[in-house]
């Protein structure tokens, strides 16, 4: 079936579409992962967010049971180069086309990935539309420039209800802004005793909980939207240790009086490296944001900056002076073929056995 992606700035690539067959908008950015596309489209974190792979060739593993972040994708659509009908892998079970007609997601393929791309890095991330072939485009065009996109991401991808992963370590209460499984996979197998919050939990109900610690997930979304959550983290820093990620982590940094800014077409892929402050240290890392902290405004709180991009010096890693708290911007849990910061999870670990005694 022939589809086109139209852009808010006019541009517009024709294509063959897959997965289901309907019109899907939402913010186009771009992901330069070779690998890890399952995660990708079952990331939470993608809400409302149409991806393109940078890499040409997307779903030649297909689609198993075990790589899933989220039982339920959130993505709007996925924009690929090729898309493969026939894969090869000893765990696969469904093709990625078989997948989106499942779950009705709709996605187009044979396009100029490398054009888009290239756009998306000279203007920055824009909204579009994939629709049928034979749609007028000047009025699609006209339509995404008055559209404005819900900003109520992380309520609608977090869980409603709370929910335990029972383990005999320590009590980890994961406040749930879109949290992707492999935290809980990560804090598992830790043995910790996992109690998954929803993202409008209050700081009294998590005390109440006594937990050892209190993980801040990752999630969609503009960090300014989330109020609420920077009133629960106030009210639970010092009284319990805190690991932040990625969103977590943009949250942390507003709650301790930072600022919070939108980058030009944000870090999303599995291959960024960061480099460890403290440890003189350069992990390659898994990343999907499109926030970042304000570097500048760290001057005037009591945060310290621990990690940095080393592609464009933004920053990925804050601690607190005083208090058990600590974050990153990019995901340790995601492991894209490394395990280079895995040893984050195990900080927490110590942080709370420190906490404790």
């Amino acid at each position: 079936m022939k589809k086109k992606l139209i852009l808010e700035s006019g541009e517009v690539f024709h294509g063959e579409g897959f997965g289901a067959d309907l019109e899907t908008a939402g913010e186009v950015v771009f992901n330069t992962g070779m690998t890890g596309y399952q995660e990708l489209i079952s990331d939470p974190s993608y809400c409302g967010q149409m991806v393109c792979m940078t890499y040409p060739l997307i779903g030649n593993y297909g689609i198993n049971r075990d790589d899933y972040e989220s039982i339920e994708p959130a993505i709007k659509g996925l924009i690929v180069k090729e898309v493969c009908d026939l894969p090869s892998n000893f765990r696969t079970q469904i093709t990625l086309d078989e997948l989106f007609k499942r779950k009705n997601l709709s996605g187009i393929s044979g396009i100029d990935t490398r054009r888009l791309t290239r756009i998306l890095r000279n203007q920055g991330v824009v909204k579009g539309k994939i629709v049928n072939a034979d749609v007028d485009e000047n009025t699609v065009v006209t339509e995404l420039k008055s559209t404005t996109f819900p900003t109520n991401q992380v309520e609608t991808v977090s869980t409603k209800t709370p929910y335990a992963n029972p383990g005999r370590g320590f009590k980890v209460v994961l406040v749930d802004f879109g949290s992707k499984l492999g935290i809980i996979r990560e804090l598992s197998q830790r043995n910790c005793d996992i109690t998954v919050v929803s993202q409008d939990v209050t700081a009294e109900e998590i005390l109440l909980m006594n937990p050892d610690g209190v993980m801040l997930s990752n999630g969609p979304g503009d960090p300014e939207d989330n109020q609420h959550a920077l009133e629960m983290i106030r009210g639970i820093l010092g009284k319990v240790p805190i690991f932040g990620i990625c969103l977590g982590h943009q949250l942390i940094g507003l709650a301790c009086g930072a600022k919070t800014f939108k980058l030009k077409f944000g870090h999303r892929g599995g291959n960024h490296p960061v480099l460890d402050l403290e440890k003189n240290k350069v992990a390659i890392t898994s990343q999907n944001h499109g926030y970042a902290v304000d570097q500048e405004s760290l001057k005037a709180t009591d945060l310290i900056e621990t990690h940095i991009a080393l592609n464009d010096r933004t920053n990925e890693g804050l601690k607190h002076k005083i208090h058990p708290c600590f974050s990153v911007q990019y995901h340790p849990e995601a492991s894209p073929g490394p395990e280079d910061a895995n040893y984050l999870f195990d900080e927490f670990i110590e942080l709370m056995e420190k906490f404790k005694k």
